[in-house]
């Protein structure tokens, strides 16, 4: 949604959706905000509790059941297995997700990884459509005035035909763009320490044919995932990079992590707003 500065400050019902990588601040402003007026809808939240809760449970009992003494207490409904998702704790929906590559590194094989990618790409598209539903609950239940969208760092990867425009019609869409250093803090991180991301397809078909080529391996299943996984990560950031420009361009604003980084209170964001706002018009 663009605004004039005036419209903004008359918008009664605020909603922001804030996009960028992993790492750039999504969540640390909207558990700022949250202490304030605005509800915190977070998407990988919602991912792993409504869409994905019924997917990674399942993983999870499957390799359970491949301990004997396990085995025998899941069939006998002696024990059960839960997820423990918090919005500070998303690990099972991660685990889940996984790196490709080797088994007897810890990775998944290619088409259950892909399989798994695209379970996620649904999720992720599902709980955005939920957004306006949980904006009229947060008034109605909660009493939160304000809405901060916090939404994974694939948003700009899933080419869903309407998503965006329909995230614009709800939302004030915020890019947050790490600047040059933030950008070499979040590579290096990730880089030493790899997580588990969501790829395009044809991205992920695409690295791999490279990286299979470079390393001499000729199947999927001999790659190291978590060597995969460090090497592809910057790859992936800077791909990112100009889909999201794209989506701020066209749908909302972008500002970068320094003035963020700023925002101590809802007045700081605001008024930093405002100034995006009006440096676009």
């Amino acid at each position: 949604m663009k605004f004039s500065v005036d419209q903004f400050r008359a918008w009664d019902r605020k909603c922001v959706t804030l996009m960028g990588m992993s790492g750039v601040g999504k969540t640390r402003l909207a558990n700022k905000l949250r202490k304030k007026d605005w509800f915190h809808y977070s998407g990988d939240y919602r991912i792993g509790t409504r869409y994905l809760d019924e997917p990674i449970l399942d993983s999870f009992k499957e390799q359970a059941m491949r301990v004997p003494m396990l085995r025998d207490l899941l069939r006998s409904d002696s024990i059960f297995i839960r997820n423990n998702i918090t919005f500070h704790n998303l690990k099972p929906v991660s685990t889940f997700l996984g790196m490709v590559g080797n088994p007897e590194l810890g990775g998944i094989g290619l088409s259950e990884f892909k399989r798994r990618q695209q379970l996620h790409r649904q999720a992720e598209i599902a709980a955005m459509y939920d957004v306006p539903g949980f904006m009229h609950k947060a008034q109605l239940i909660y009493d939160y005035p304000h809405f901060i969208n916090d939404v994974g760092g694939s948003l700009c990867e899933l080419d869903e035909p309407g998503l965006l425009e329909f995230l614009a019609e709800h939302s004030l869409i915020l890019y947050i763009r790490a600047s040059k250093a933030d950008e070499a803090a979040l590579i290096a991180r990730s880089v030493s320490s790899p997580k588990p991301l969501y790829y395009r397809e044809d991205f992920l078909d695409e690295q791999l044919d490279i990286y299979m080529e470079m390393k001499g391996i000729g199947y999927a299943s001999l790659i190291d995932p978590m060597d995969f996984t460090s090497w592809v990560f910057p790859r992936l950031f800077r791909a990112r990079i100009p889909r999201y420009e794209a989506i701020a361009a066209e749908y909302g604003y972008t500002v970068n992590t320094e003035a963020l980084a700023q925002v101590k209170s809802e007045g700081d964001f605001l008024q930093l707003l405002e100034q995006v706002i009006e440096g676009d018009t």
